[in-house]
């Protein structure tokens, strides 16, 4: 129940923040273009910090092994959810950002406040492996969908900031290397400014769209049960009919955290990408604030029900 009520509570925060963009376009102290440039620093400065720091941590070998299972869960869930979507894609004819919207989940910006207020600093880096696989595929296979490049260019993948950011996390992690605590303190703050920012994004962008022509779109409202009800509950089937939190010790919680990850709203990068893009960022903006809402009531009882059905 704690960590149920502590996600209701973030959650309520990320919707007001928001609404504070919102505020800022409506009475023209900034505009709504001025978004994009919040947009490039949002995706190009904040999220590698974001990255780098959540790797900082103590190596041990159980922590190895539970990054391990998280990594692999959080694979195996993303490759469900493309098969998901090329379905959606074919059946409901969903546009790029529709199918990006189902696919990916706005963990990045919720997940690891969430695990270090309720769980702890020690359990983030499990919550960093799948934003890790997340963020591999954000800039792969979701760039590709949103930017109308067929195929990837390798050059533009291994050079990609983000990706850089996860090798220097990971190494960092693997030989123990400790940076100056004046650096890391830098990581830490900058990266502590991810999830104000992105909402604040989202509001702005919103403040220029046309609210009315955007709700009354009742795809929008398919989007919505297909990330926040449908794709959650066939993940909690997957973890709950394989057993496999039992695989090693502390399986369970390390499992949740994923879970965590999977639940939460449409990823604002999608919004953020969408605008860079340019396509159809005000609807990504639109199912990112829906998604948001509905997940105040979605989120908690999705863990309520996993705490239920499987022990922490």
């Amino acid at each position: 129940m704690e960590i149920s009520f502590l996600l209701f509570k973030q959650i309520a925060q990320f919707f007001i923040m928001i609404i504070m963009g919102y505020t800022l376009v409506k009475l023209k102290i900034v505009k709504s273009e001025d978004s994009k440039v919040l947009s490039m620093v949002c995706l190009y400065l904040i999220m590698p910090c974001v990255i780098i720091n959540s790797f900082l941590i103590e190596f041990t070998p159980e922590k190895l092994k539970g990054l391990g299972l998280a990594v692999g869960v959080a694979i195996v869930i993303h490759f469900v959810a493309w098969v998901f979507i090329r379905i959606l894609g074919k059946v409901l004819s969903f546009n790029p950002v529709e199918k990006a919207s189902v696919m990916y989940s706005n963990a990045a910006n919720m997940v690891i406040p969430v695990v270090m207020s309720v769980l702890g600093d020690e359990w983030v880096l499990y919550s960093s492996a799948f934003v890790s696989v997340q963020l591999v595929l954000l800039w792969t296979h979701c760039k590709s969908m949103l930017s109308n490049e067929k195929g990837f260019e390798l050059k533009k993948i291994y050079t990609n900031i983000n990706l850089i950011a996860i090798f220097i996390g990971i190494l960092l992690f693997i030989t123990k290397i400790h940076i100056p605590s004046v650096l890391q303190g830098t990581l830490k703050s900058v990266g502590g400014t991810v999830a104000p920012i992105s909402m604040i994004i989202t509001g702005m962008i919103m403040a220029g769209a046309e609210l009315k022509k955007v709700f009354v779109n009742g795809r929008i409202y398919l989007v919505l049960f297909f990330r926040m009800i449908f794709f959650p509950f066939i993940v909690f089937m997957i973890i709950y009919f394989t057993g496999i939190t039992k695989v090693i010790d502390n399986g369970a919680m390390i499992l949740l955290v994923t879970f965590i990850a999977t639940i939460t709203p449409t990823a604002s990068s999608i919004t953020q990408m969408a605008q860079v893009y340019g396509n159809n960022e005000q609807y990504a903006g639109a199912i990112n604030i829906m998604t948001t809402i509905v997940s105040i009531v979605t989120m908690p009882i999705m863990v309520a029900l996993y705490c239920s059905f499987i022990a922490v």
